[in-house]
C-alpha cells in the first residue's frame, strides 16, 4: 500500500492538471499529510475508474459490477458504488447507499473541503436526503458516476443542488485542524 511519502512524490495527471496535494504534500505539515492520506488514496482509486460505464446499482467494494434493473446488463458503477469502492481501497468502510455514506463521517463546511471528501447532491427535493455522491478532486471538481449512459468522469461540483460535504472519519483529522 502506498505510504504518505509515496503520496507526496507521485504526480498523476488529472484532466489537464496535477492531482491536488500530490506535489504540495511534500512541503506541508505532517498532520495535514496524515489527515489527507485516506482521502487521497480513495480519490486515486476513483480516478483510476474514469471511463468505466455507469450501471444503476452496480459496483462496490470489489470494483465494477453488474447492477440491477436498468443496470443489470452493464458492468460498472453507480455513484454510491464508486464511492464505496474508492473508500474500501483506502481501508475505510462507508456503506453502500448515498444515505449510509452521508452518515459515514463528519460533515464539514465547503470551504474546508479536501481532495477525496465526499460531496453530496439533493436533486429530488421531494425525497429527503442525498441522491448523488462524488469524490472531490479539488474545490471545483469531482469524480463521479453521473447517470445511465454516461461514464465515470470529472465534472464541476459547483451545482445548485449541492447538499454538503462529508469527510469519512477513519484516518482523517477533525475539520479545521
Amino acid at each position: 500500500m502506498c505510504t504518505i511519502g509515496c503520496l507526496a512524490q507521485a504526480s498523476p495527471a488529472v484532466a489537464g492538471g496535477v492531482l491536488p496535494g500530490a506535489a504540495g504534500a511534500r512541503g506541508s505539515h505532517v498532520a495535514t499529510a496524515a489527515r489527507s492520506a485516506t482521502g487521497m488514496i480513495a480519490l486515486r482509486a476513483a480516478l483510476e475508474m474514469i471511463g468505466v460505464p455507469y450501471s444503476w446499482g452496480g459496483g462496490g467494494v470489489s470494483g465494477p459490477g453488474y447492477g440491477i434493473g436498468r443496470g443489470a446488463r452493464t458492468k460498472g458503477f453507480d455513484c454510491s458504488g464508486l464511492a464505496e469502492y474508492a473508500y474500501a481501497r483506502a481501508g475505510t468502510p462507508i456503506g453502500t447507499t448515498t444515505t449510509e455514506q452521508w452518515r459515514s463521517g463528519v460533515r464539514i463546511p465547503r470551504e474546508l473541503l479536501e481532495p477525496g471528501d465526499l460531496v453530496f447532491f439533493d436533486n429530488d427535493r421531494e425525497r429527503p436526503g442525498p441522491e448523488h455522491v462524488g469524490l472531490a478532486v479539488d474545490d471545483q471538481r469531482m469524480v463521479h458516476a453521473p447517470s445511465t449512459g454516461a461514464l465515470v468522469r470529472i465534472d464541476s461540483l459547483n451545482r445548485p443542488d449541492l447538499l454538503g460535504v462529508v469527510r469519512p472519519e477513519a484516518g482523517r483529522g477533525e475539520p479545521g485542524m
